[in-house]
């Protein structure tokens, strides 16, 4: 337990000490979007890129893997949806509620923490879960926190906004451009690969000071229009489900796929349970805001899943390895 958490404790202390600086206003909030640009549209798209040319195309594109981690992420958001609801958590909360359940943190973290754990071979299961939480899960969360609306057309609106902003987020492009390359085992000539190195080599340790500033100012910016203080019923258990249930959930249906005779390895599945065991993406609370949804208790989510995770993922860590 002690060598995972030598190698887990850089990472996490990263994120806390983003947090500092943003809580402290040493990082000053306007300054948060311009890290964050940094990371989403020039250094994390290189390091997936990178990581997706030197994968097999095969890893990439494993129907197993998909199939098993997508239906997961339907079941956790079907659950935590069905949990949430109630006469003051209503669509719009419980979808973004459900979103934080389902998606982890796996572009900004989770990438670059289990390749440093298990090796450069863990990163083609990783980014496949990115690309399913990016099209699907993400896409039907948004669509269902339209329900709310009058108009019976708003969740096929919202579906089709979501799609869009898929196709705008750099992050499936840069995975696409990676599985091509490591297809046609082809990469860029030396002087752009060298830039896209160095672009790739400032992701991990920028990611996660800007995880740690997102979460600051989100926590913020709720504080600032709450009424009063939420019940811990209202965000606990979904905090829970996204560092409990959710692994084991990926866990047992590898086990089942695996007792059917489907072709899925342990490596592979490890790497999912573990990813699985990450905490809430940060980006949610930016998606949250956008639509209208309680950042008070996104942010509370997120941010007790990334303290708890030190301890929750470190822990798993230990089991599988």
């Amino acid at each position: 337990m002690l060598s995972v958490l030598a190698v887990t404790f850089p990472f996490f202390a990263l994120v806390l000490a983003g947090y500092i600086a943003a809580r402290r206003r040493m990082l000053p909030f306007e300054a948060i979007g311009g890290l964050n640009t940094f990371v989403l549209f020039f250094a994390l798209p290189c390091m997936l890129y990178r990581f997706g040319a030197s994968t097999p195309i095969a890893q990439l594109l494993d129907p197993t893997a998909a199939i098993l981690w997508l239906a997961c992420a339907l079941l956790v958001v079907a659950a935590t949806v069905k949990y949430s609801m109630n006469a003051r958590i209503r669509w719009n909360d419980a979808s973004f509620g459900a979103l934080v359940a389902a998606f982890p943190n796996t572009g900004f973290m989770g990438v670059p923490l289990l390749v440093a754990l298990l090796g450069a071979q863990a990163a083609g299961p990783a980014i496949l879960t990115i690309m399913i939480d990016l099209v699907f899960t993400t896409s039907l969360c948004i669509a269902l926190s339209r329900l709310d609306g009058a108009d019976q057309h708003g969740a096929s609106d919202a579906a089709k906004k979501a799609l869009k902003g898929v196709a705008l987020n750099p992050m499936p492009w840069a995975i696409l451009l990676g599985g091509l390359s490591s297809a046609m085992d082809w990469k860029p000539v030396g002087p752009i690969m060298d830039t896209i190195g160095l672009l790739a080599d400032a992701a991990s340790p920028v990611a996660l000071f800007t995880i740690g500033a997102v979460l600051a100012r989100s926590q913020f910016v709720a504080a600032q229009g709450e009424h009063g203080p939420m019940p811990a019923s209202d965000f606990v258990p979904v905090a829970l489900m996204k560092l409990f249930v959710h692994p084991l959930l990926v866990w047992g249906a590898g086990m089942g796929a695996r007792a059917a005779g489907l072709p899925l390895d342990d490596f592979t599945l490890t790497v999912m349970v573990l990813v699985a065991a990450l905490p809430s993406a940060s980006n949610v609370s930016l998606l949250a805001e956008r639509f209208g949804a309680d950042t008070g208790r996104i942010a509370r989510i997120i941010l007790l899943t990334t303290a708890a995770a030190f301890v929750t993922f470190s822990g798993v860590v230990a089991l599988l390895t």
